[in-house]
């Protein structure tokens, strides 16, 4: 296959940028580093302790131990008895500055004695009040010297309680009045704070020893094997291994590089294996520019979108709808390729998840799932069933894994059924993505060609008022193409689409074409040079009604290829047998073209040339009909028509088969009815039989 320059230059950029975007975003795994989850089998090989390694409490005991502190611990607080000691001495002042208080010298000893009784049993923050009335903070501790004593807070106000405390302890009215003329209520602060650095380091200390090592595995000692499942012990211990191995690898070398390198080579050795498919075995995918950049830039979106799911969603990976990517492959190309695409694309994200064998299989299952089950879309009704598959699909092979691996049904996840889920919901929106990429790529999907073979269609409707005639040929080689395409395997909906369209130039000039005709042949006042280009023309005029009212390409070309570069057989001829002694020149009796260049684009011009003779047969046996189908599709084949295109030989055999068996079933002969024989004594009376009684079908009889 030889493609331009340019062309190999677009697929190694295509190539470059993928491999490129995929292992920059790839999650980088430190060395040593290990995936691994508790209650699931070891799936390395066995691994030994290099050094000593503490084994601590699983994380599960150790949580309960420090919750266990936690419940018992008294926070440290500190005694301010300066603080205590510069208000008492101030509300002492004011008593005794202040000459409008009337308060005898018992009175003003009084008040100060309460204020001292206050202070000792101490005066605390507002919000630490609020723990002791709330009964989370029933006692607290002292540290002086050394030595720790514990003390209830009960006894503890805040400074608003010990102000009417202070207040009601009193009687008389005016040392109510005096209280207030000093501003006590000012005066008073805490005494008695919380020491949060020191409670913070004590409590510390407390976890520490709670948790020390309850064991040592020394160097050389197994740690785990594969198969055996990470308990929280175990998983523990992992843990410890993996930070001990980071402290101890500070120094950056060579080796550093070697996970990156080996993830470029990852990736590229399935991307050639992609091109390599592609080259081989689609060629003509792999030269169609729009094609391949729809492929690799659908697997490396999709490929970047999983990393990000991933690294943010806990078992993010199984919320992504790979999925998609083989049901849009399988609707734009073919169930084969997209079945490939699907496989490269699952092998590079699995990479991600903790066990890569349980991610393929799963996805696996779901992939062939929905290639399987949408094999032509026609209705959007379909995406719904196969949402629905693939999530039945998800659940049996998740399910299969566990019970395999875990061999208990308990260690299910609902939270992996909902993941399957929203999984399933995301691809029942894959029809938005087809519209978008009809649109970007400018692909045609089945969907769309199901629309354009609506006879209600503006064009087909015209063409059905117009060319009335026409627009009948249309339908018979619409269905004789069709049962062919199905016949081969071709794409049956692509050939009745493409035929319903292929002679709208016809259009321009309906009366020019014999099937439109009533007597009169405008061909009769012509040259066969001037009728041929009439009629050569309805492929450029097919063109331009087919750029005008916006078909797809893939359409386009049924109009440009169903006569390939042929000639108008019959004013050729004409206008050679007119002038014997002349070299006629072709090229004016010639349609512009090109040839075929696909299975479906030479089915129809086989059925079109078929169709259009067989109107003219005089006679109708399976001979005659077997004759004409040879005739026509070996002189087609004879001239060169067909060489562009990739149909066999047993393709060919196959459609010829089908046109003979759909033509008798056309052309078939019918049963004449037999005059009713009357008896001489009957009168002349009797009523004659109706002219509109139905035809039999002899086959029917």
């Amino acid at each position: 296959m030889k493609l331009p320059k340019k062309s190999y230059w677009l697929r190694a950029i295509y190539f470059i940028v993928a491999v490129a975007a995929i292992v920059y975003f790839l999650p980088r795994s430190r060395q040593h580093e290990y995936i691994y989850e508790e209650n699931r089998p070891w799936s390395y090989g066995l691994l030994t302790a290099p050094f000593d390694i503490p084994v601590h409490l699983d994380s599960v005991s150790a949580r309960h131990v420090m919750d266990s502190i936690d419940a018992r611990f008294e926070p440290v607080f500190t005694r301010d008895t300066n603080a205590e000691k510069i208000i008492v001495g101030e509300i002492s002042s004011r008593l005794n500055s202040t000459d409008t208080l009337h308060l005898s010298p018992t009175e003003k000893n009084e008040i100060i004695s309460r204020v001292r009784k206050i202070y000792n049993d101490g005066i605390v923050p507002r919000e630490v009040y609020t723990e002791i009335r709330a009964g989370k903070l029933p006692a607290v501790r002292f540290i002086h010297d050394n030595i720790s004593m514990s003390m209830p807070t009960a006894p503890f106000l805040s400074a608003i309680r010990a102000y009417e405390r202070l207040d009601s302890s009193f009687r008389s009215p005016h040392v109510h009045s005096a209280i207030a003329a000093i501003h006590l209520a000012e005066l008073l602060e805490p005494n008695v704070r919380p020491d949060s650095a020191l409670t913070r380091r004590l409590l510390s200390d407390a976890y520490l020893k709670a948790t020390a090592p309850i064991g040592v595995i020394q160097t050389g000692e197994r740690i785990i094997d594969k198969g055996e499942v990470v308990t929280p012990r175990l998983a523990t211990v992992l843990h410890t291994y993996e930070e001990m191995i980071a402290d101890r690898s500070t120094e950056v070398d060579a080796s550093s590089y070697y996970p990156i390198v080996g993830q470029t080579l990852y990736v590229v050795i399935l991307f050639i294996i992609l091109y390599s498919y592609f080259y081989y075995f689609r060629p003509q995918y792999f030269s169609n520019d729009s094609m391949m950049l729809f492929v690799m830039s659908g697997i490396t979106a999709l490929s970047l979108f999983s990393f990000a799911v991933d690294a943010t969603f806990r078992h993010g990976i199984y919320l992504v709808p790979f999925t998609v990517l083989p049901i849009i492959a399988e609707i734009f190309m073919d169930s084969r390729t997209a079945l490939y695409t699907f496989l490269v694309q699952i092998f590079i994200c699995a990479i991600l998840p903790s066990f890569a064998l349980e991610f393929i299989f799963v996805q696996f299952v779901a992939g062939v799932v929905a290639i399987d089950s949408l094999n032509d879309l026609a209705r959007r009704s379909q995406l719904i069933r196969t949402a629905l598959l693939i999530f039945l699909s998800y659940c049996v092979s998740y399910v299969a894994i566990e019970l395999m691996t875990s061999g208990s049904i308990q260690n299910l996840q609902p939270r992996m059924l909902g993941l399957f889920a929203i999984n399933g919901v995301m691809v029942s929106f894959c029809y938005v993505l087809i519209f978008i990429f009809e649109r970007i790529f400018g692909f045609t999907s089945r969907v769309t060609l199901v629309e354009l073979s609506d006879i209600n269609n503006p064009l087909l409707r015209e063409l059905s008022e117009e060319c009335p005639g026409t627009f009948q040929h249309s339908m018979q080689v619409s269905n004789l193409s069709a049962e062919a395409a199905r016949r081969i395997g071709a794409n049956v909906q692509l050939v009745r689409a493409g035929a319903l369209y292929h002679d709208i130039g016809k259009i321009k000039n309906p009366a020019f074409y014999t099937e439109n005709q009533h007597g009169v042949n405008p061909h009769d006042a012509l040259d066969p040079m001037q009728s041929a280009r009439v009629i050569t023309g309805h492929v450029t005029e097919g063109l331009k009604l087919a750029e005008k009212n916006k078909l797809p390409q893939i359409i386009r070309s049924f109009i440009s290829e169903h006569h390939g570069r042929g000639t108008a057989r019959y004013f050729y001829t004409t206008y050679c047998n007119s002038h014997p002694d002349e070299t006629v020149d072709k090229a004016p009796f010639s349609y512009p073209g090109p040839n075929p260049m696909s299975k479906e684009t030479s089915i129809l011009m086989m059925a079109d040339a078929v169709e259009a003779s067989s109107r003219s047969l005089k006679d109708y046996s399976p001979e005659a009909i077997q004759n004409l189908v040879n005739r026509i599709i070996d002189t087609q084949i004879a001239e060169g028509l067909h060489n562009d295109s990739p149909i066999s030989f047993r393709d060919v055999q196959e459609i010829k088969d089908v046109f003979v068996q759909r033509l008798r079933t056309m052309y078939h002969t019918r049963i004449s009815y037999p005059d009713l024989k009357k008896n001489p004594d009957e009168t002349k009376s009797t009523e004659p039989q109706p002219s509109d009684a139905p035809v039999v079908n002899k086959d029917n009889q």
